[in-house]
C-alpha cells in the first residue's frame, strides 16, 4: 500500500512535467510570432538558403531551328550543301550566387523585394535526329570531300545561329518573366504558410526599373514554316 502511494506523486508529477513540455514546444510558435522572432524577413532568409541548396533553377526551355548554306567552289566547278538544324536551349538561374543581400524587407510597404542573377544560357542542345540536309552534288562533290567539308561548316555555323537565336530580346524577356514568377512563387509560399498573406514579393534583374511591364510576344517560327521557307529559298535560287 505504502509503494502504491508513492507511486502516485511520481506519476502525477511525469505527467505535468510531460505536460509542461509539450506546452513549450507548441507554444513556441506562438511565442515567435508575440515577441517577433518569426517574421517576414527571417522566413525569407530560410527560403533563400533553401534556394541556395538547389544550385540552379530552369524556368524556362525554348527551341529553335536554323537554316543555313555553305557553298564551295574548286577548279571552276561549285557545290553548296543546306542543313535545317532544331536544337533545344535551357535558360538558367544560378540560385548560388544569391546572398541576404539580394534579400531586403521594407515593413512599411510590406515589401519583400529580391534580386536576380543574370539569365544564363545553357546549350543549344541540337537534335541530330531532326536535321534535315539538301545538296546539289555535281561532279565536284562526287571528286572531291566537299560535302564533308561543307556539313562540317554548316554545323557550326547552325550551333552560332542557334545560340545567337536564343540570345535575342524577346526569348531573353520570356525567360527572365518566368524565372521571377518562380522566385516570387518561391518566396511567397513559406510566409504564407506561416500566415504572412499581405506580404508581396517583387524579384527583378539587375537595371530593371521597378514598373517595367516587358512585352511578351512570342515570335519564334515553328519548324514546318523554316521548312517551306528553305523550299522557296530553293526554288527561288534554282528559278535565277
Amino acid at each position: 500500500m505504502d509503494r502504491n502511494r508513492l507511486r502516485l506523486p511520481l506519476l502525477i508529477g511525469a505527467i505535468v512535467v510531460a505536460l509542461l513540455i509539450g506546452l513549450l514546444i507548441g507554444g513556441a510558435g506562438i511565442a515567435d510570432r508575440l515577441f517577433g522572432a518569426s517574421n517576414p524577413r527571417a522566413i525569407a532568409t530560410s527560403s533563400l538558403e533553401s534556394m541556395r541548396a538547389q544550385n540552379r533553377l530552369v524556368p524556362f526551355v525554348a527551341r529553335y531551328v536554323s537554316v543555313t548554306t555553305a557553298r564551295q567552289t574548286r577548279l571552276g566547278l561549285s557545290t553548296e550543301r543546306t542543313l535545317i538544324l532544331p536544337g533545344d536551349v535551357r535558360y538558367e538561374l544560378d540560385l548560388s550566387r544569391m546572398t541576404e543581400d539580394d534579400v531586403r524587407w521594407d515593413a512599411r510597404s510590406r515589401t519583400l523585394s529580391v534580386r536576380l542573377p543574370d539569365i544564363e544560357i545553357a546549350g543549344p542542345e541540337v537534335d541530330l535526329s531532326s536535321a534535315r540536309e539538301y545538296g546539289s552534288g555535281g561532279i565536284l562533290a562526287a571528286l572531291t570531300d566537299a560535302e564533308t567539308v561543307l556539313d562540317r561548316a554548316n554545323r557550326a555555323a547552325a550551333v552560332e545561329d542557334l545560340r545567337k537565336q536564343a540570345q535575342a530580346e524577346v526569348p531573353m524577356r520570356l525567360a527572365r518573366d518566368a524565372a521571377r514568377r518562380a522566385i516570387e512563387r518561391s518566396f511567397a509560399l513559406p510566409l504564407r504558410a506561416a500566415g504572412f498573406d499581405d506580404v508581396r514579393v517583387v524579384a527583378r534583374f539587375s537595371g530593371e526599373e521597378a514598373g517595367e511591364d516587358p512585352s511578351y510576344l512570342d515570335r519564334s517560327r515553328s519548324y514546318n514554316e523554316v521548312l517551306e521557307e528553305a523550299r522557296q529559298k530553293r526554288a527561288g535560287e534554282g528559278s535565277q
